[in-house]
């Protein structure tokens, strides 16, 4: 893993005003390579609702024999967050992990 630790923040990513998301991802794009060494592990968090089916969703995607997760509830119960750890090639493989967990309703990404 990065000595960055995935440091890397929504606000933190350059905006010019279009929202445009393929605008988003090459920024991200940028900010991934600038900030991490790949190959490497890669540590993604979500937050779902409790007893979701989005849970398993989420888990369901990462299917790559290295990848580890962990739960913890929320302190009322009512959300769950997944950490989930994963080798990645590159900055596009984060990105195309990022896009299919965000086919996947009430996921907050982090």
């Amino acid at each position: 893993m990065s000595e960055f630790n995935n440091d890397i923040r929504i606000q933190d990513l350059p905006d010019d005003g279009n929202n445009n998301s393929a605008d988003f991802y090459d920024n991200f794009r940028v900010k991934l390579n600038s900030v991490e060494q790949f190959p490497s592990m890669y540590t993604f968090k979500f937050i779902v609702k409790a007893g979701s089916d989005a849970q398993e969703e989420v888990k369901q995607l990462f299917t790559h024999d290295s990848t580890k997760f962990s739960e913890k509830a929320s302190s009322g119960g009512k959300y769950t967050s997944i950490t989930v750890e994963t080798f990645v090639n590159n900055a596009e493989d984060v990105i195309d992990y990022y896009k299919n967990v965000s086919k996947i309703e009430s996921v907050i990404m982090l």
